[in-house]
This record gives C-alpha cells, structure tokens and sequence, in this order.
C-alpha cells in the first residue's frame, strides 16, 4: 500500500515538475459596490499583477454607473500595474452609437483587449436587439481590438441545443473575435469534449477554460444553477461538513483548481483565467503551487 501510494505522489509531483510555470494565466475582476470592496479589489489586483498575468478582465454591468466604475477601474490597472487591462462590454441597454463612442474611448485610451459579451437579458426584456457576433463586428469597425468571447461548454442556458450554441460561438469567431474563455465548469471531460467540437466545426481560436476557485460553496450551488453548470457528486461529498468551516474550503477548493489545471495542462492547455470574485489568495496559491510566481528580484 505503502508503494502505491509513493508512486501516487510521485506522479503527481512529476505533474506539476512538468507545469512549473509554462502556462498563462489571466484573472477576472467585478467593479466593487462600497469602499471596503474597492480597498479588498486594489489589495487582490496588486498581489495578483506580480504574477505577471497575460491580462486581466474587469466585468460589466448593464447600468451607466457600472459602466463608469468598470471604465475607471481598468484606467486605474493600466496606469498602476501596466498590465493588459480588458473590459468587458455588453450590448444589453445601449445602443450602437454608445457602444461605439465606448469603443472608442478605450481605443484612444490605448485600451486594446475587450472581452465582448452580449450581456444578461433584464427580467421580461424579450428580445435583444444585437448580440454577441454583432458587438464583435461593431468593435472590429473600430479599431484591431484584440476581442475575447464567451463559451459555454456545458451550453448557454438560453440556447435551443448544444448544436445551436455551437453555431453562435463560430459566428463570433467569424465577425472578428479572438479567443473564447469559458464559463466556469468543474466536470474536465466537459470541456475536453467541448473542444474537440469546437476544432471539428472549424473553430480554430483557443478557448481558454475559465477557473473558479470555489470557498463558498452553498454560493456555487447557487452559480451553478442559474448558469447551466453541473456539480459532480465527488464535488459535492468533498465540501460537506464544511459549512461553518471557511479556511477548509479554501483548501478544498485550491485543491479541486489545481488538479483541474493540471490535468487540462497534460492535455494541451496553456492559457487559463481565473475568476477571483476580487479575492487574491486562492488564485495565487494556485499559481504558486503551479509555478508562476513573481519574477525575482536582481541582487
């Protein structure tokens, strides 16, 4: 037994031997509603930016004063940490003369990376009027935006088949995107097979798996349910008991990351994008663990 389980740890370190640091990694944040929030965000964006992302991504929502502090916000990484900042940009409740007057307000400001998005639907909005393809079009008339897009591969909760959603990632490759980042998922083989389908219909973009470092998990069941995401049953018996547990979850939940990265590693995958939720220490004890780390310093 003994035996066994060194070959075990032997794999697993050889695994991570074989990582050490040769991935991408690019974080996501939410504009903060209170003071404290924004204090917590700048301490996470600090900490995370000495890890020297590929980017880093700032949602968006659909009202004016979202807009305004997610505009703010990615002025304030590039001008603080001279990273690649992103917004995202949806087209729920504006027009395209506003998208475009937005675009080009990032383009003059030297912001070239947008992660474009339709955006969710407000409750009994009916049917919107532009989407995802069609801010990606948009955004190409106005500069050489570098443009991500989303992808689901468990399907998009609104889409008639997995056929169909699809059909709508390659009509936003085709109008000009990039890249597509994922949503959260935690079933690997989901997303394996996603990309497997993706290369099939012509898709040749890479789409990066985005990760969820999960601590809370009663919020995750929540998540999961309104976006289309299964929680394995493993999953689920590796948090019971642990609902007055908080530093046990993060465990169990860097944990579950890790090995998510790792075996998505050993098949091919370089790039990753970490959902933060505006907190710094699962995301950089996963990628310390991984091996990217801040640069040392010259002696």
């Amino acid at each position: 037994m003994s035996f066994f389980h060194a070959n075990q740890r032997e794999a697993l370190n050889q695994s991570l031997a074989e990582i050490n640091g040769k991935i991408n990694v690019s974080f996501e944040f939410f504009p903060p509603r209170t003071s404290d929030m924004e204090q917590t965000l700048w301490s996470s964006i600090d900490r995370l930016s000495s890890l020297k992302p590929k980017f880093v991504s700032v949602t968006y929502g659909a009202n004016s004063g979202e807009r305004d502090r997610t505009h703010s916000i990615i002025k304030g990484i590039k001008d603080r940490t001279g990273l690649e900042a992103a917004p995202h940009l949806t087209c729920v409740d504006a027009s395209r003369a506003d998208l475009r007057a937005i675009a080009e307000d990032y383009w003059n400001n030297g912001i070239r990376h947008i992660v474009a998005l339709r955006g969710d639907l407000p409750p009994g909005g009916g049917k919107a009027e532009m989407y995802g393809a069609d801010l990606v079009g948009l955004l190409r008339d106005v500069g050489d935006f570098d443009i991500s897009v989303a992808a689901y591969p468990e399907v998009h909760p609104e889409a008639k088949s997995a056929q169909a959603d699809l059909i709508n990632l390659k009509r936003k490759i085709e109008a000009g995107a990039n890249s597509a980042i994922t949503q959260f998922f935690f079933d690997v083989e989901s997303y394996l097979r996603f990309r497997d389908r993706c290369a099939a219909a012509g898709i040749d973009v890479e789409i990066v798996p985005g990760i969820l470092p999960v601590s809370n998990f009663k919020q995750l069941q929540r998540f999961a349910a309104m976006t289309n995401v299964r929680v394995p049953g493993w999953m689920t018996r590796m948090f019971e008991g642990l609902d007055d547990d908080p530093e046990t979850r993060k465990m169990v939940g860097a944990n579950v990351a890790m090995d998510m990265v790792k075996i998505l590693s050993h098949e091919g995958v370089k790039d990753f994008h970490f959902y933060t939720l505006n907190r710094a220490e699962m995301s950089y004890a996963i990628c310390h663990t991984l091996g990217v780390r801040p640069a040392l310093a010259a002696v």
